[in-house]
């Protein structure tokens, strides 16, 4: 690290005395000064004898004040929820204990560099702008090194720096940045965490006594990054497992178009776990199918949804053998996914519809168990299939229901879905499954013919009813004969 001396006469500095290439030297780099109050200063200083007691009034209401400053940024930071929110959180606290206006933090990747950027007061451009920043010349990469990382950089005037790199200086000329202040977050644990840097929109430098805040006040808010960055991390890996537990493709047999769609709901919010699936059957016919299973059973709640999405692979796993062995009866296929859920996951329960096609002749044989009745779609608009009513499997001593068969018309589109699309669909599941019903019958004719496009318009026109998180996945899978 570097440290800026006063001086009325210095030679030029040579090329080994910058450091090392691209090094922005200019900026300077300090130890943190101690937040010192009046009671931390050194026993018999001038400061004791001669402070008048007004002075000494002024400086321990100031103390206070960045106690109580400090104290409300950390409870904001607190209740933030999510990776999201906490480093909205940390821009937003950092740019007002330093009195700036814009900013950007990055994390770093877990195979080194620094990630996606996340901005305040800078737009999409802006940001994408800053990426164009060579590592080299880059204040966030100094900040995420692992050995040599400063505790702090700042900059008076990035335009007018040239120790900043030439891409830097045309880029604060271009945004309208000023001058610049960087910190790491980071744990004795983790190593580098993150790095942030807060622009002025005019050349400044924070003052040491928001320096020394907004330290404070990243000392405070690693820890809690590092929990939210350990936790991201785990949902991702628990998704891309839970989404290889799913179809990677679907088939594309003759006379049949299919479209599928899947929105997981968080596994820390979900309640359970769907699937969709679409096998090839050894006779040239095809078996459809869509279910949920739930995570303890009867009320589980998110706690339970990584068991559920385990149960939900094994489930679906054993669905398409059964499907080989005996898939044109349907209620045979849901009779023996009954049996071995509750032999096998005797605390789980699930819903399913399952329907055997037989694509050139259009016949349709199907059965639910506790589901979302399937629409079809045809030029005529949209109807139900009403399946029988049914409990969910595993629920029952011995679950039984009839099967429906049917003929559809050549270019109609079987629609089979998961509870949670119906619940985005409307304030209730009743409500839900009437409004899809009649937005699949008012889309336009070029959309009801593409199955793909009908997934994507009954996406965009559902509305969600509310904000909070969704507790259900959203599936869907549809298929258009020729």
């Amino acid at each position: 690290m570097t440290e800026s001396h006063a001086s009325t006469s210095h030679p030029s500095p040579t090329t080994a005395e910058l450091g090392e290439p691209g090094c922005a030297v200019g900026l300077t780099v300090l130890d943190p000064p101690g937040l010192l109050g009046p009671a931390d200063a050194p026993e018999g200083s001038a400061d004791d004898l001669t402070a008048p007691s007004a002075t000494v009034q002024d400086r321990l209401a100031g103390r206070l004040s960045d106690i109580t400053s400090l104290h409300e940024h950390t409870e904001r930071l607190a209740r933030a929820r999510g990776l999201a929110a906490t480093l909205d959180a940390v821009l937003a606290s950092g740019a007002a204990l330093l009195g700036a206006s814009r900013g950007v933090l990055v994390t770093l990747m877990p195979g080194g560099g620094p990630g996606q950027p996340v901005g305040l007061g800078l737009d999409r451009a802006s940001l994408g702008a800053l990426e164009t920043v060579p590592t080299e010349q880059s204040l966030l990469a100094r900040l995420l090194r692992e050995q040599d990382r400063p505790e702090h950089l700042h900059s008076a005037d990035l335009a007018e720096d040239p120790a900043v790199g030439a891409r830097l200086r045309e880029l604060a000329v271009h945004l309208g940045l000023g001058g610049a202040f960087g910190l790491p977050l980071a744990t004795a644990e983790d190593g580098p965490l993150a790095a942030a840097v807060w622009f002025y929109d005019r050349p400044a430098e924070p003052a040491d006594r928001r320096r020394e805040l907004a330290r404070h006040y990243c000392e405070i808010a690693a820890p809690l990054l590092a929990k939210q960055l350990e936790a991201e991390r785990i949902l991702r890996t628990t998704e891309a497992l839970r989404r290889g537990l799913l179809p990677d493709r679907l088939p594309r047999p003759d006379g049949l178009r299919l479209a599928a769609r899947l929105l997981p709901a968080g596994l820390d919010h979900s309640c359970g776990s769907d699937w969709y699936d679409a096998i090839p059957l050894p006779d040239g016919t095809v078996g459809l199918t869509v279910g949920s299973v739930s995570g303890d059973g009867p009320g589980a709640g998110p706690g339970s949804a990584p068991g559920a999405a385990a149960a939900m692979g094994r489930v679906r796993a054993a669905l398409r053998a059964y499907a080989v062995l005996e898939g044109e009866d349907p209620v045979s296929v849901l009779g023996d996914l009954e049996l071995l859920l509750k032999t096998t996951e005797p605390s789980r329960t699930a819903t399913a519809v399952y329907a055997w096609v037989e694509p050139e002749e259009r016949r349709i044989t199907l059965a639910g168990a506790g589901h979302c009745p399937p629409i079809l779609v045809g030029r005529r608009g949209a109807e139900f299939v009403e399946t029988s009513l049914s409990a969910p499997l595993g629920m029952l001593t011995c679950w039984e229901a009839p099967g429906v068969d049917f003929t559809a018309e050549r270019g109609d589109t079987l629609l089979l879905y998961t509870e949670g699309l119906a619940r985005r669909c409307g304030p209730t599941l009743h409500a839900g499954q009437a409004n899809l019903r009649r937005a699949a019958a008012d889309a336009p004719r070029d959309v009801r013919i593409d199955p793909d496009r009908l997934c994507a318009h009954l996406l965009a026109v559902c509305p969600v009813p509310d904000a909070a998180p969704a507790t259900d996945d959203l599936m869907m899978l549809a298929a258009r004969f020729e």
